[in-house]
Formats: C-alpha cells, structure tokens, sequence
C-alpha cells in the first residue's frame, strides 16, 4: 500500500510538472519570448485564444518576428539599391553633359584652328600675291614707257590697278618722280578713265 501511494505521488508530482511546463512554455509564447505557437495552437483554439502574431509584412496574414526582420532588411536593401540607381542614373546623365560639352569644346577648336589655317592660307597668298605685283612693278620701271603700257593694258583692271600702286610705292622708296601719270596719258582715254575710277573706289590694300 505505501509503494502505491509513492508511485501514485510520483504520477501525480510528474503530471503536476509537466503542466507547469506546458503552462510556462504557453505563456512564454503568448508573451512572445519563444515561438510555439504552430505546436499548441489547437490548444489555444480549444480555450479560445488568438495566437501571438508579428508585425505582417503583408495585410490579413499572421506576422513572423524572423520574416518580418527579413522583409525589412529586404526593404531596406531595395530602397539602397534603388538610391544607388538613382545616383548612377544622376552620375551618368552629368558625363553625358560633359561629354557634350567636351564634344562642342573639339568642334569649336576645330574651327578655331581651321580659320587660322584659311588666316593663313590667305595672308600667304597675299604675301606672294604682293611679292609678285613688286616685281612686275620693277620691270615696268625697268621698260620703256609704251612698252609698259602695252603690258599693262594685256591685264585685267584690278591687276593693273595693284601694279600703278606698286609703281607709286617704288617711286617714292627711291625718292623719284613715279611714271603712272606718265602711264596713263599712254592708254587709250576710256581705259585709263575706267582705272582711274576704279582706283578712286577702291582703297589702298599694297603696302
């Protein structure tokens, strides 16, 4: 009789534990310091309690403390990467501009260096263009007069024109009288009165 009652103490001392074990365990979940709830949950439907629920990520679905730090690390990893594209789209869109802005730099340098060229190109011409009038000058001075003149009438007028000019500039680099007038009362009237207008309309370019 004495080792049944022991026993029957026993029974009812392990039965008494394990009901305080489930208790703690329960309300230790309901607190939300462990997670059982998928375990007892047909015990919290039997006495008419609700589960513990998380901060749900998503409307009308029972949260999850571990899904719902992961959502919101997600969360936060998405919001990076779209501020990093935003960033590089940003990074991307100013070299464009610079580029554009290097490209128009080129063009206008371009065009800078190719009208020094064509500067150039026509002071060079110019240059020889004088250098040959001063020559042709020199051998009119050089022929006698209706020599020169037959020469010069074979010009156009404007070839012409720049060889009187020269003439005069010689003329007077020598300190002597120029032969131009002297020139002049050789050609025809018409021709000389048309060069003689046409050099009183166009400036002095020889120099």
């Amino acid at each position: 009789m004495a080792a049944n009652g022991t026993i029957g103490r026993v029974v009812v001392l392990v039965i008494l534990i394990a009901l305080l074990a489930a208790g703690g365990v329960l309300w230790f979940d309901y607190l939300g310091i462990v997670e059982s709830r998928q375990f007892f949950s047909p015990l919290y439907k039997l006495f008419g309690l609700e589960t513990r629920t998380g901060v749900s990520t998503l409307p009308g679905e029972p949260g999850d403390l571990d899904g719902d730090r992961l959502a919101k690390r997600l969360e936060s990893v998405e919001l990076r990467v779209q501020e990093l594209d935003t960033r590089e789209a940003e990074i991307e869109r100013r070299e464009g501009e610079i580029l554009q802005m290097a490209q128009e730099l080129d063009d206008r340098l371009v065009s800078v260096e190719e009208k020094e060229r064509t500067f150039s190109e026509i002071m060079r011409q110019t240059d020889d263009r004088n250098a040959n009038i001063r020559k042709i000058a020199e051998y009119m001075n050089g022929m006698p007069p209706q020599n020169a003149v037959d020469n010069l009438l074979a010009m156009d007028d404007q070839d012409v024109i720049d060889v009187l000019r020269m003439a005069d500039i010689l003329a007077s680099e020598a300190g002597r009288g120029s032969s131009v007038a002297y020139w002049f009362s050789l050609m025809p009237p018409e021709r000389a009165a048309e060069i003689q207008r046409k050099m009183a309309n166009k400036p002095v370019t020889l120099n």
